[in-house]
């Protein structure tokens, strides 16, 4: 089933169900509400067995009980931002994998070198990733140059921690042509007060969470059970575990929105950064959106997992799929050549990503904004 993403943000809204529909209603408190279900104030209908992540950022968006069951019931990921329009919650189903009790069991029996040998996997991928957006040729090949020789230092359980040496190289070239803002630019994650584009990597970043605890909760696995990251008030550490090597994706993002002077996460540069869900990547071999991809990405880790394979199957940026092919003279860099952002449409229906699949096809995916 091709799944859809859906960001509140535009207007006070309320969500209902209706025949086994979602309900998007422009709030209108002078209406009864049986006068609202008739009335045009409703702005879309959307079939709930669409739905994959339901991101709200409006404050005076409500809510019936009948929606919240319907996500669950659906498989959907609902992510509710705070006042500084980060997200703050995230809402998941109880899985409903026939294969429960067997998943379960083998992520608790994962054994310490495999866990090693996974997280090497991951923190390799990570480092090739960020080292792959860094431009060719340029005065970042320095860092390129370091970053990919640290990653072919990486051993079993990364116990060198390469994955910190080589933020410690990337962080300040990934933004050094971005003249508005702060050089050397430093990563400080989750600090209200942190200069831009922390703000736009930390809501990028809260979208590849909320997908990667969705695959992992669909797939039957504890996202709170992680591999490498520990905390007891944490209840996603193995998603923060999986989500590494996917913040590139968000990084090329927001490296193109900084070049070109795009600071504020207004509603328009929110859209653009969810549009990460259906960006087209590389997963063994097959393309399609990335919302899709992280089910055969997480299917791969319980293989891992059992014993059936060595690595997984992480997904790859369509660009750097391509990167060998593509000509210097005329390549494009990372994160360009896409449309900056899309015009908000009143009604959530204007894009049409219907489909057919099992969920392993890789196929068109949606994302769109009320």
């Amino acid at each position: 089933m091709i799944k859809r993403t859906i960001e509140i943000s535009r207007e006070p809204v309320h969500l209902a169900v209706r025949h086994d529909q979602l309900v998007i209603q422009r709030k209108d408190r002078t209406r009864t509400d049986n006068q609202a279900r008739a009335d045009p104030t409703v702005l879309a209908t959307i079939p709930c067995e669409d739905l994959g992540v339901l991101m709200v950022d409006q404050r005076e968006t409500t809510y019936t009980h009948a929606v919240l069951a319907a996500l669950a019931r659906h498989g959907a990921a609902m992510v509710i931002c705070g006042e500084d329009h980060h997200p703050a919650g995230m809402y998941l189903p109880i899985t409903t994998n026939t294969e429960l009790l067997a998943r379960l069991d083998a992520q608790l029996s994962v054994s310490k070198p495999v866990r090693k040998r996974l997280w090497s996997t991951i923190v390799r991928a990570k480092v090739e990733a960020q080292a792959a957006l860094l431009p060719q040729g340029g005065p970042e090949e320095n860092a390129r140059g370091k970053m990919l020789e640290l990653a072919r230092r990486i051993r079993s359980g990364d116990p060198e921690n390469i994955e910190a040496q080589a933020a410690a190289v990337y962080w300040p070239a990934v933004f050094a042509r971005a003249g508005d803002i702060r050089h050397p630019f430093r990563r400080r994650p989750g600090e209200p007060d942190a200069p831009a584009p922390n703000n736009l990597l930390d809501y990028g970043y809260s979208a590849l969470r909320a997908g990667v605890a969705r695959a992992l909760v669909s797939a039957g696995l504890l996202p709170a059970l992680g591999i490498r990251h520990r905390g007891r008030s944490n209840p996603f550490c193995l998603a923060d575990d999986l989500v590494e090597p996917l913040r590139p994706l968000i990084d090329a993002r927001v490296r193109r929105l900084a070049e070109s002077g795009e600071h504020v996460l207004d509603q328009a540069i929110k859209a653009d950064l969810l549009e990460v869900l259906t960006e087209e990547v590389d997963v063994g071999g097959r393309r399609g959106p990335l919302l899709v991809g992280l089910s055969r990405y997480i299917a791969s880790v319980v293989r891992v997992m059992t014993g059936e394979t060595l690595e997984p199957l992480i997904p790859i940026a369509r660009w750097r799929v391509e990167e060998p092919a593509t000509p210097r003279s005329t390549a494009t860099r990372p994160g360009q050549g896409q449309p900056r952002r899309r015009t908000a449409s009143a009604s959530a229906d204007a894009v049409d990503d219907a489909g057919n699949g099992d969920g392993d096809d890789l196929a068109e995916d949606g994302h769109e904004w009320i």
